[in-house]
């Protein structure tokens, strides 16, 4: 059976899927910012305060890490308003990604922290900094530089699950493809698109972060970023 593609149908409903699309690189945006941040800030207790609070933080990370994101989100968004909790969709789909990608990235920083040698710890030390001192600039920074790679691809994992927040009715680019889906009935070309655009944003993401890691720590830049990383040194140089 003969199959013709029509993206016509498509591309006169452009304007709302390019509405759609800059919500999923603001959603990405803020999730990437605000769960980095949390990641960093449990993965620094775990290193720095006592046992009993290290235990909190490692009951949020494995909870969160063993459990099903479309769970975590309904749980925001359906089981909070039952405690009078209630928000936007928007919010609670923002809300979900930021404690999803922050057990996730704390997990990532501390096999980081772990990989730092004891006798350099020990070093710091002997030099009379405070322990805060020594896993800031001892700890903190070469750790972050060994699991960059890892943090980008969990960065472009979570711009990737904002398409999940669709569940929700959150019109970004899965909600609206799914919507002209139903205005058109063309499938197969309306999800073509959005896979491409998702393809897009995710190429774009990696390439801007590789090269923020590259600028941050210039000396332990992977090599497999070849293009990349002449392009940063090219523009170092100039």
């Amino acid at each position: 059976m003969a199959f013709d593609l029509q993206f016509a149908p498509v591309l006169d409903q452009s304007p709302a899927l390019i509405q759609a699309f800059w919500l999923t690189i603001k959603l990405s945006f803020a999730a990437i910012v605000l769960g980095g941040t949390v990641g960093l800030v449990a993965a620094s207790l775990r290193v720095l305060m006592k046992r009993k609070f290290r235990v909190i933080v490692d009951l949020y990370v494995e909870t969160i890490r063993n459990t099903p994101f479309l769970v975590q989100l309904y749980i925001i968004f359906f089981g909070l308003p039952s405690l009078g909790i209630r928000m936007p969709a928007l919010y609670a789909g923002l809300l979900a990604m930021v404690i999803n990608l922050g057990a996730y990235s704390a997990e990532i920083f501390r096999a980081g922290v772990d990989a730092t040698h004891r006798s350099q710890i020990e070093a710091g030390l002997s030099l009379s900094l405070t322990r805060f001192q020594v896993f800031l600039h001892i700890v903190l920074k070469p750790a972050v530089a060994k699991v960059w790679p890892s943090l980008v691809s969990q960065f472009i994992l979570t711009m990737l699950t904002s398409s999940v927040c669709s569940f929700i009715s959150v019109q970004e680019l899965s909600g609206e493809s799914a919507t002209i889906q139903s205005m058109t009935f063309r499938s197969f070309e309306v999800y073509i698109i959005a896979s491409l655009l998702y393809l897009a944003l995710a190429l774009v993401l990696k390439a801007l972060l590789t090269l923020l890691g590259h600028y941050l720590f210039a000396q332990r830049l992977p090599r497999r970023h070849g293009w990349w990383r002449r392009t940063a040194e090219k523009g170092s140089q100039s």
